[in-house]
């Protein structure tokens, strides 16, 4: 089996030092945190709305975080063997991306705002989690079939890829995504899925160690639920005033709707009506991904239900029929389903802003219409949502096409075909009783050495 002890911990030291000096040269403490008479100098700003507050972003923040560490780890438990795996790689990347990410977010900023230092803040931490995410969804993709080598280069990559996309959409097109639908559901998803494609080898497939056991899918409902009461925090975290309590809403009703939805339709799949765990502990979220780019928009509450619903059936319907056609025909092995809960919902989301931008006008928003609108006319805008999320995929799936050669390449510790889906590999596991022939083997030493036959 693979040793990567060596280069794991070569490559995090490396970088680890290579952070110290960055941050050394590049961050400091932001307008907020900086001394005690500065956040005085800058109450009133606060109180007029225009910047969120500490503790009206703390919240938030702490949400989003939760979702990261416990949500996403704990829904990649599913695989029988690799339950150390999903959760430990998934907390090393998430701190890993908190410190390379605040560094990339932080230069691209600086692009725009001609600062000579990154100014740190809560929402820098906040935008630092949203890269978290986008990297941890691309995760999923390529769940259980990477080394730790190869997921950190691909989460350093992947970070400055993402914020290429970021900024194109954002700064250049003015694409409006409050929740991430486009810059980081879809974009992870599709880079994910590409890098996967790259690492693809038959026997990804055909490996029993991928399938789940009870206590696993147990333990991966524990992910679902602290990301389905967490994710109205992730929608509405960067809104301010009625935007934020509209996002967090529309969030609800989307996600409620949702889950009712998979429910219905995971039974309805099953030659022997039964519930699907996989469609209940992912496509039941598919509201919230799809809900994300008009989470601030007034899609009324109907709107936010027929989101929902909408999202559920796609996301239940791509687990059952196109999934497998996926694997079949393009060889895209894709071991959590990132394309149905984060990809295609993704689009959807971008499809669903367009919709909502497109009907805007005066009379319905009222003050909130020049703040949410004022780049350009509401029709132009809704074109350029679509041309958004066009151009997030294409960065994704290209970039993510190029990561997954670098990947490839032997020094980077491929996995071979027995170290698939297998925690034993990188982890000092201890199993709480022998099985199979160990057990037998075990027994009959005891009975050797106690005398008897």
């Amino acid at each position: 089996m693979s040793n990567t002890r060596g280069k794991e911990t070569a490559v995090l030291l490396l970088a680890q030092v290579i952070f110290i000096v960055l941050f050394g040269l590049f961050v400091d403490y932001g307008y907020d945190a900086g001394p005690g008479h500065v956040q005085l100098e800058k109450q009133d700003l606060n109180e007029s709305g225009k910047e969120l507050t500490f503790e009206q972003l703390y919240p938030m923040y702490q949400d989003v975080h939760v979702m990261m560490l416990i949500g996403f780890g704990f829904l990649m438990t599913f695989l029988k063997r690799h339950g150390f795996g999903s959760v430990g790689f998934n907390f090393l990347l998430t701190c890993y991306i908190i410190e390379w990410s605040t560094l990339v977010n932080g230069w691209f900023g600086m692009i725009t705002t001609n600062k000579s230092k990154i100014e740190l803040n809560l929402e820098g931490l906040l935008n630092a989690d949203f890269a978290v995410a986008t990297v941890l969804i691309s995760f999923g993709a390529v769940l259980g079939v990477a080394s730790p080598v190869q997921l950190v280069l691909m989460a350093t990559l992947e970070v400055v890829f993402y914020n290429i996309s970021l900024y194109i959409g954002v700064e250049v097109l003015g694409v409006l995504d409050i929740g991430g639908s486009i810059f980081i559901h879809a974009f992870g998803a599709y880079f994910g899925l590409s890098v996967a494609r790259m690492l693809y080898r038959k026997t990804q497939a055909e490996n029993e160690k991928e399938d789940s056991e009870y206590h696993s899918d147990i333990f991966a409902m524990i992910g679902t639920l602290f990301l389905w009461i967490y994710w109205p925090s992730f929608n509405a975290g960067p809104a301010m005033d009625n935007e934020r309590h509209r996002a967090v809403i529309n969030t609800v009703l989307s996600l409620s709707a949702c889950t009712v939805t998979t429910f219905a339709l995971s039974s309805v799949l099953n030659k022997d009506a039964k519930l699907n765990m996989v469609h209940v502990q992912n496509a039941t979220l598919a509201g919230g991904v799809a809900m994300g780019a008009s989470a601030d928009l007034i899609v009324y509450p109907f709107g936010a239900l027929l989101v929902g619903t909408t999202a559920a059936t796609v996301s239940t319907l791509g687990f059952h029929f196109l999934q497998p056609i996926l694997l079949a025909k393009l060889k895209v092995h894709d071991t959590c389903g990132v394309h149905n809960l984060h990809g295609m919902p993704g689009v959807l989301g971008a499809i669903v802003s367009a919709i909502a931008i497109r009907i805007a006008n005066v009379e319905t928003y009222g003050n909130s219409f020049e703040k949410l609108f004022s780049e350009r006319p509401v029709d132009s805008q809704a074109g350029f949502q679509i041309v958004g999320v066009a151009v997030a995929v294409s960065i994704a799936m290209v970039s993510g096409c190029l990561t997954g050669l670098l990947l490839k390449l032997p020094f980077w510790d491929n996995l071979t075909t027995e170290e698939y889906y297998e925690d034993e590999v990188f982890w000092d596991c201890q199993e709480e009783q022998p099985s199979g022939y160990e057990a037998t083997k075990t027994k009959e030493q005891e009975t050797i050495l106690l005398g008897g036959e």
